[in-house]
């Protein structure tokens, strides 16, 4: 118990960077039954299969260490999604990394771990709890007595909820210990890679005239779109020529799907509407009247829980936050609708207190062979307290340590329910003053407590709100069911459901490049076995009806398309070919027209048709120039910044967005001295800037398989 004192002090954990793959702190889902299916591997990476319950054991473990992390016990399943990505993107990259430090022989000793620990600087080890709050340094005897603490766990009388917490602790440190390898190897393998890259004198000067010669113009621009597209003809020939000529670009290294589909989203009826109202109507009747708001609370089917404990406002829904302070001590608000989670609200303020968000404090745990005995010892400890007995030595006579340990109001604000002993022990320890002390009569035993110090004041309001989701009722749902059963049956083609979509009241969209990795179909929850069915049909196929989303959707699916691996295929790029051929075209016959004119003065191209007259300033050969007149990215006209001649105008150049006449107006050099040391230091970091993208040429090497749509 001694340790959660300079635990509980540490904010919620941050970022951990592990390798190449940023973690997000995001957030837990039960373990779901797998599907039957032949596969029975989430992924491989090299050849190398991680099994769907290897996969989900991490998943547990990630989803451990970011509730402790975040203080947070209630995860999205949007925050589950996130986090399955982040462990499966950090398993394959961890990986990749050992597969290519297996065959340069790189390793990681557990000296070199014990090192790290000893020096305390890593910035993993600096964002655990395990800090000295002087030196603001990784301090290992703070973690050596928690893990001591934890060993004799077994042998101690703590509260359920303590025990809880050092487990989530340990399993929370063993993530970090393990993540400090798989860091240390990933930073041994990317200083080989970073150690292999040189520059030079002579690209280095090249590289800082590049950034320091810089130039003013005033440009001249005809954009593309003063051309009608119907004056350019581009054929099948042209199309296919270039995509040869470009072939490399599009190249696909995961197999995609396209579909076409219906979705139909089923919502309430006026009559379900008129039934809700009358359950709230009901409910704020009953809040009116008063007595166990608790049962209140439970009775009226609520999306969140009441337990008598005074919130800060940032617990509550966001919805019910700006309303807080504006409702009076023992008033009602609402009903009132809420559009983003389509609920019905109403709330009645109990109370409005300010407390510490912040409490240290101390305790005692007094567990007897009888509950007399029990608070017979309990009240005789808490008299001597009260009579000025030192608290750290009577506690040690009872198993404790006496040391303050610091608590903040999330213990119990993130939590879905609270049993009865926790909120008396959470009401009487946030009501209490600074060196006050209660003796607390739990179930299992009493707890002497004492608040040695306070922080953060907040307001805190004890409210009994009612959310409810304005659903439709099972009637309503069979209607919307048997309508859409009914027109599948009479349309079980591709072409049936585009000819009699619309005129029966449905949407026939379309969707491309649906990846085995995606999460959902076309942004629909639940859509796991539709998902399925998509990888596993044929071209032409059409679905049977799927139930999905949160019970409140049905859908349909034709596969129209199969994207294998290897290069996409013509038709799926021609358009993007065409209007390239297009752009070319275009550019040749407008800069034709401005060499045909014989230009020689930026006046005369200033009576041009079309043109668009802009300055851009500061142009140098190292970044790409931007056109705010177009709204356009350039990278021809900084080519042009170190050869521009002053007061010349430049031929015609083809940009993105238009044709471009330049004059350079003013040039100049940044008043910067040149260090070679620097300038070649700079040289490698931004060549590693480029060679860190090695870790997607290992992915492609590695034949990455991706199979997690088939169990979660």
């Amino acid at each position: 118990m001694a340790t959660l004192g300079k635990i509980r002090s540490k904010g919620p954990l941050l970022v951990i960077v592990i390798g190449f793959a940023l973690f997000a702190f995001i957030a837990g889902d039960a373990w779901k039954v797998l599907a039957p299916h032949q596969k029975t591997d989430a992924g491989k990476v090299y050849g190398e299969a991680i099994s769907a319950n290897d996969f989900q054991k991490l998943v547990d473990e990630y989803t451990t260490v970011i509730k402790f992390s975040n203080g947070n016990a209630n995860l999205t399943d949007d925050q589950m999604t996130q986090i399955r990505d982040q462990v499966w993107q950090n398993y394959v990259n961890n990986k990749l990394v050992e597969h290519e430090a297996d065959k340069l022989g790189l390793t990681v000793s557990e000296a070199e771990i014990q090192d790290m620990m000893d020096k305390g600087t890593d910035p993993m080890l600096r964002q655990t709890p395990f800090v000295n709050q002087q030196t603001g340094l990784f301090d290992k005897d703070l973690l050596n007595k928690f893990l001591v603490e934890y060993s004799k766990m077994g042998n101690t009388k703590m509260p359920e909820q303590y025990v809880e917490y050092y487990k989530n602790l340990y399993t929370f440190w063993e993530f970090v210990r393990k993540n400090l390898k798989d860091q240390k190897l990933a930073e041994k393998y990317q200083n080989l890679v970073a150690h292999s890259l040189i520059s030079n004198p002579v690209e280095a000067q090249a590289a800082f005239d590049a950034r320091t010669h810089s130039t003013d113009f005033m440009l001249a621009a005809i954009p593309y779109s003063t051309i009608p597209d119907s004056q350019i003809k581009v054929s099948d020939s042209e199309i296919s020529a270039l995509y040869e000529k470009k072939k490399e670009q599009f190249k696909q290294y995961q197999e995609s799907r396209n579909i076409k589909y219906i979705d139909v989203k089923v919502k309430a009826s006026k009559v379900d509407r008129a039934a809700i109202d009358k359950e709230m109507a009901t409910a704020k009747e009953n809040l009116t009247k008063g007595g166990d708001y608790g049962a209140i609370v439970r009775n009226a089917e609520t999306t969140f829980p009441y337990n008598g404990l005074p919130f800060t406002k940032e617990a509550f829904p966001k919805d019910i936050q700006g309303k807080l302070d504006s409702v009076s001590v023992g008033s009602i608000c609402g009903p009132f609708y809420t559009a983003e989670d389509n609920t019905l609200n109403t709330f009645k303020l109990l109370g409005k207190v300010q407390q510490a968000d912040s409490i240290q404090f101390r305790q005692i745990q007094i567990q007897e062979q009888t509950a007399a005995k029990t608070k017979q010892v309990a009240d005789s400890v808490f008299k001597a307290i009260q009579s000025g007995a030192d608290f750290a030595t009577i506690a040690k006579k009872y198993k404790g340590t006496g040391e303050g340990q610091w608590i903040t109001s999330q213990a119990y604000e993130g939590q879905t329910s609270i049993d009865a002993n926790s909120t008396k022990l959470f009401t009487t320890l946030f009501s209490l003053g600074k060196n006050q002390s209660a003796n607390v009569a739990l179930s299992q035993g009493n707890i002497i407590l004492q608040v040695m110090d306070k922080k953060t004041d907040k307001t805190k309001y004890n409210v009994a709100l009612i959310k409810k989701v304005v659903n439709f009722s099972k009637d309503t749902y069979n209607r919307e069911y048997n309508k859409f059963s009914s027109f599948l049956a009479s349309n079980q083609t591709l072409d049936k459901l585009t000819t009699h979509a619309e005129e029966n009241g449905y949407h026939l969209q379309e969707k491309n490049d649906i990846y085995s990795a995606d999460h959902n179909v076309c942004g629909v929850v639940n859509t796991k076995e539709v998902m399925k069915w998509i990888y596993n049909a044929k071209k032409g196929d059409v679905s049977q009806l799927f139930e999905c989303g949160n019970s409140d959707n049905m859908m349909v699916v034709a596969l129209t398309g199969i994207i294998k691996k290897g290069y996409r295929p013509l038709e799926f790029v021609k358009d993007q070919l065409k209007a390239e051929i297009m752009r070319d075209k275009k550019a040749d016959k407008i800069k034709a027209m401005i060499n045909a004119k014989h230009i020689t003065s930026f006046s005369e191209l200033s009576s041009l048709k079309g043109v668009v007259i802009d300055t851009v300033k500061h142009v140098t050969f190292s970044a790409n120039t931007y056109v705010t007149a177009l709204n356009s990215s350039e990278p021809a006209l900084s080519a042009y910044a170190s050869i521009a001649q002053l007061n010349q105008i430049t031929k015609p150049i083809k940009g993105n967005a238009a044709v471009y006449v330049l004059m350079a107006v003013k040039k100049e050099v940044l008043p910067e001295k040149f260090n070679l040391a620097d300038e070649l230091m700079k040289d490698v970091q931004n060549m590693l800037r480029g060679a860190s993208r090695f870790i997607n040429d290992l992915y492609i090497k590695a034949n990455v398989e991706d199979n997690r749509y088939l169990f979660f």
